[in-house]
């Protein structure tokens, strides 16, 4: 019997992937994936009736999913909330926070690259979906001629640290899974393994968290383990994976080459919060 495979961590337009949500079930199907979770930056937007209606004739399940930024302390921490109300007003007026923060930080980045000599206006980033971030910044730059690629924007102006780098206002890690768990909501902290200090990770596992995402993509399975491991000493810990898949924003993500487990999933729609 096939193993179903479900990738719980893509984007799409909606925030800063390249495919549609209807592009990422047809992409999802081909790979013959068994579902996916559509995790767009701060936003539900990309979940419509007819989404879930075009999934279901191409027999792909959609897990509703997020991606939340947050801080703890001084560190940027993703959260990734999955199966929650969609019409909790709660939910609705949280990415609408989200995306007013987001307006804010954006201005701050702009100024700090027009300080810089890079003339980057919010004009030039209406291409974007309805949650704009840096690779839209990045994108824009690239149009300029200021840089060659996203990755370059990132390693020398606008990345962590970086020169043009702006925190903003991040709402914290604490009232990121009160919202997630208020929405009937699951909170799984986001790919543990980017943080640069592993310790952090047991800091942050003293928070609320119904999982953990310890499968992610382009990492070794020795990595993934150390990961899984650290997860298993928590017994009530979901392990989720996904790929992070941002189509040609980051190609080098493959759709589906992280992934979590039907069994997993079970656990993690059923688990009481």
């Amino acid at each position: 019997m096939m193993t179903k495979k479900y990738d719980l961590h893509t984007h799409s337009t909606v925030s800063d992937g390249s495919f549609s949500p209807k592009e990422l079930v047809d992409h999802a199907s081909l790979l013959g994936l068994s579902g996916i979770s559509i995790t767009d930056h701060d936003t539900i937007g990309a979940y419509t009736e007819e989404l879930f209606s075009y999934a279901k004739d191409k027999k792909i399940e959609i897990i509703t999913g997020a991606e939340f930024s947050s801080a703890y302390q001084d560190t940027g921490v993703h959260v990734l909330a999955y199966c929650f109300d969609l019409n909790n007003p709660l939910m609705k007026e949280f990415c609408e926070r989200h995306k007013k923060r987001r307006k804010e930080r954006n201005s701050l980045i702009l100024s700090l690259l027009n300080k810089k000599g890079f003339t980057i206006l919010e004009s030039d980033l209406e291409f974007a979906g309805s949650v704009v971030g840096r690779p839209h910044i990045a994108t824009a730059m690239i149009k300029k001629g200021y840089v060659a690629t996203i990755q370059d924007a990132f390693k020398l102006y606008i990345g962590d640290g970086k020169p043009c780098f702006a925190p903003g206002n991040r709402f914290s890690l604490q009232e990121t899974i009160e919202v997630i768990h208020r929405c009937k909501g699951k909170a799984v902290l986001a790919h543990p393994i980017l943080l640069k200090k592993r310790s952090l990770i047991k800091k942050l596992l003293e928070f609320p968290f119904d999982g953990m995402e310890t499968f992610y993509a382009n990492f070794s399975a020795k990595q993934n383990g150390e990961m899984s491991q650290i997860a298993s000493k928590h017994k009530d810990l979901i392990q989720t994976g996904g790929s992070d898949f941002h189509g040609e924003i980051k190609s080098y993500s493959v759709l589906g080459s992280a992934y979590t487990t039907e069994e997993n999933l079970e656990r993690l729609k059923t688990c009481k919060i």
